[in-house]
C-alpha cells in the first residue's frame, strides 16, 4: 500500500514519526505553512520557517524514504496581525522554488475583513504562478465559512480543479462537491473527522476529487490516520484500487498540476530504533 499525506505539519513532529509513517506505507507528503502555536512577531520569522520547509524538512524526510513537498502562504490565523503583512511581499520569490507545489494554507480563521483581503491576495498569487491552492476552512461556523470561501474562490477566477478545500465534514462536503473543487478531510483522534465517518462519506460521494489527510501538528493528532482510513475502506468493502485512488492518485493528480511534483523513489539510509541502519528503496 502506498500513501500520500496531502496535508501534514512535519516540522512539529519527530523523526520517529517519519519512521512509523514509512512502515505504514507513507511515501510522500505535502507540508503547508501554518501557525506555530504562538504569534510570530516579524516577517523574518516566517522566512526562516519557509527556508526550513524548503531545505531541512525535505532532507529529514528523505532519510526515512519519504518525499517532502510544501505549500507556502501567510496562514489565516496570522493574517490579522499587521506585523506579518510584509510576508505577502516576500511570497512571490518563494513560490518559484521547485519543491513548492501549492499556495497554502489560505482562507479564513475568524472570518475578518483582513483575512479576506489576504485570502484574495494569495489566490491572485496562485493564479499568477499557475499553482494549485490549499484552502483552510474555519473551525467555527464552518458551513457559513465554507460558503463564503467558495464565493471568494469563484470571484478570484480560479479553475475549481486547482482548488482543494480542506477540513470538510458532513455539513460542508456537499457544497464543495457541487463547486467542482477538490474535497479535503482531516482525520483526527478526537475532533474533525474519523475513519468510520470518512468511509460513510466515500460511500455517498465516491472517490473522485476526495483527499484524506492527517493534518498532524503539535496538538493532539496522529500521522498514521491516513493508514487507518485505508484499512477502514478495505474493511468496508472498497477495493485496493479505490484505496490507491484516494490515498495516492488523487493527491498526485491535484499537486501534480504544479508541474513540480517529484516522486522518484531513491534509496535512503536511516537509523532504526535500535540504532542500526536500514535501507529504503
Amino acid at each position: 500500500m502506498r500513501i500520500f499525506d496531502p496535508h501534514i505539519h512535519m516540522s512539529s513532529r519527530t523523526t520517529d514519526d517519519y519512521q512509523r509513517m514509512h512502515a505504514a506505507g507513507v511515501r510522500a507528503v505535502v507540508e503547508p505553512a501554518f501557525w506555530m502555536g504562538q504569534p510570530r512577531t516579524n516577517v523574518g520569522s516566517f522566512l526562516d520557517y519557509f527556508d526550513a520547509l524548503l531545505g531541512w524538512e525535505p532532507h529529514r524526510a528523505a532519510q526515512y524514504g519519504i518525499r517532502h513537498h510544501c505549500a507556502l502562504a501567510l496562514n489565516p490565523k496570522e493574517a490579522n496581525d499587521p506585523r506579518c503583512a510584509g510576508v505577502l511581499d516576500e511570497l512571490p520569490r518563494y513560490l518559484l522554488k521547485d519543491s513548492v507545489v501549492a499556495v497554502g494554507e489560505v482562507g479564513y480563521d475568524s472570518m475578518t475583513d483582513r483575512e479576506e483581503q489576504v485570502f484574495e491576495a494569495q489566490l491572485a498569487l496562485a493564479r499568477e504562478n499557475d499553482l494549485p491552492v490549499l484552502v483552510h476552512t474555519p473551525h467555527r461556523d464552518k458551513a457559513a465559512g465554507t460558503r463564503r470561501t467558495l464565493d471568494v474562490v469563484r470571484a478570484a477566477g480560479l479553475a475549481p480543479e486547482k482548488v482543494l478545500v480542506d477540513h470538510l465534514n458532513e455539513l460542508t462536503v456537499g457544497m464543495v462537491a457541487e463547486s467542482g473543487c477538490w474535497m479535503g478531510f482531516s482525520i483526527y483522534p478526537d475532533t474533525k473527522m474519523d475513519p468510520d465517518r470518512m468511509v460513510v462519506l466515500l460511500k455517498e460521494y465516491g472517490t473522485a476529487r476526495m483527499l484524506v489527510n492527517s493534518a498532524a501538528d503539535w496538538g493532539r493528532s496522529d500521522p498514521l490516520k491516513t493508514r487507518e482510513v485505508a484499512d477502514a475502506m478495505l474493511a468496508a468493502g472498497f477495493g485496493e484500487d479505490d484505496v490507491d485512488q484516494v490515498l495516492w492518485r488523487n493527491p498526485v493528480t491535484f499537486y501534480g498540476q504544479s508541474g513540480r511534483l517529484s516522486l522518484e523513489a531513491g534509496t535512503e539510509v536511516a537509523p532504526d530504533y535500535a540504532g542500526n541502519t536500514i535501507k529504503r528503496g
